[in-house]
């Protein structure tokens, strides 16, 4: 029986650990969390920390595995490429990966290579205020101060003027592992949304684009996603500038196989705008939205490609399914115990899908980052009218219920 090693457990992981014991393979999970319920449903399981890379490999040498998958892991991926790249396993060249996962030498490669890039300094935590001032004073407001390693807008701050700047970098330095945040000029669009989504590749080329338009709360949480939604309304020739610029740089970086996670911006000039490529798949459930969408099953495709097996669906014609598909996630802006979720009537016959990750009476946290997200709710609506009415009135369609 072939072995596969899956870095991370989590509620949003349990979905690689079944699809990988339904086509037959021995389940190895490794996750540092005590309550991931990974641990669970795995073969074999091991409470070291995804990111130790001497832990990973000794694992993955000592059970003899045949593929390593860091699913929708970012602190994951680069662990993972490199052990793999040790052993002879399936892997994208770590060197690419790490250039995807820490945003300063992302944004070196972008500027070396040709790619739309914004202004921008990199410093460390201690820097005195008065020194990245001085570095960015040429910068045009707004600015972006966040931490280079993370992901999901966690530790982005947005500054109209200086009086901010302490206390932004402040925040990014408290989600910075490797402690060297970045200052940068706000791209101002000419496409209204962020386009996000997932990619899949196969031998370097893009056989899938799952692009889709960004939900976010422009209000309460304006630089988180709440939701992603497809069809987006872009022009024939912005979709074919996406589409080139990301097999470009697919191109570029050597990819070879897998899924990964897209965050574009298009400026006034629709030029194309890099804010991430992850080397994995997203989060919050984009590859069961993108599977719902095209018929197929791209959590069973990761696992088949980590394997170095060629995905079921590669070389059919893929076709949408009618209509409006989006994700939600649900958010509290309060704190306290959740109850329930409270669903307007008027758009329950649209949501087709519900995962909450909360049970009664567990801690809700404010909505601060997609780590603190409850569940998320799959719709399909049957015309981008009923879809745009709930992505105006969300906030008051669904509803966090908590204890009193």
């Amino acid at each position: 029986m072939k072995k596969i090693l899956l870095l991370g457990g989590s509620a949003q992981q349990t979905v690689a650990i079944r699809a990988a014991k339904k086509l037959g393979y021995f389940t190895i999970v490794c996750d540092y969390l005590p309550d991931n319920p990974g641990q669970y449903i795995a073969d074999r399981f091991y409470g070291a920390s995804t990111t130790d890379v001497e832990a990973i490999y000794e694992i993955a040498r000592k059970e003899g595995v045949d593929g390593i998958l860091a699913y929708a892991s970012d602190p994951a991926a680069l662990p993972a490429a490199i052990v793999a790249e040790r052993l002879g396993l399936p892997t994208n060249p770590a060197k690419s990966v790490e250039i995807l996962g820490l945003k300063h030498p992302w944004r070196q490669f972008l500027q070396k290579n040709g790619f739309a890039c914004p202004k921008v300094y990199t410093f460390h935590p201690n820097t005195p205020i008065s020194e990245i001032q001085d570095h960015s004073d040429h910068f045009s407001f707004p600015l972006v101060v966040k931490p280079t390693d993370s992901s999901g807008s966690k530790g982005v701050t947005m500054l109209n003027n200086w009086s901010g700047l302490e206390d932004a970098v402040r925040r990014a330095d408290s989600f910075s592992r490797n402690k060297i945040l970045l200052i940068e000029e706000y791209i101002q669009r000419g496409f209204p949304s962020i386009i996000g989504g997932d990619i899949f590749v196969w031998n370097g080329a893009i056989v899938l684009y799952g692009e889709m338009e960004c939900l976010r709360d422009t209000l309460r949480s304006p630089l988180i996603p709440i939701g992603k939604k497809m069809p987006v309304s872009l022009t024939e020739l912005q979709r074919g500038r996406i589409h080139n610029e990301l097999q470009r740089i697919v191109t570029a970086l050597g990819v070879r196989f897998g899924e990964m996670n897209i965050e574009i911006l298009l400026d006034k000039e629709d030029k194309v705008h890099f804010l991430e490529l992850g080397p994995r798949a997203g989060g919050n459930m984009i590859p069961i939205q993108l599977s719902d969408i095209w018929g197929i099953d791209l959590v069973r495709a990761n696992v088949q490609a980590a394997m170095g097996e060629t995905p079921e669906f590669i070389g059919t014609r893929l076709k949408a399914l009618p209509g409006c598909h989006m994700h939600y996630v649900l958010h509290s802006y309060e704190a306290g115990r959740f109850q329930n979720i409270d669903i307007d009537d008027s758009i329950r016959r649209f949501v087709y899908r519900e995962v909450i990750y909360k049970k009664e009476g567990d801690t809700v946290e404010v909505f601060d980052g997609a780590g603190k997200a409850l569940g998320i709710l799959f719709l399909h609506f049957d015309t981008p009218e009923e879809m745009e009415h709930f992505c105006k009135n969300h906030n008051s369609l669904i509803n966090i219920v908590l204890q009193k």
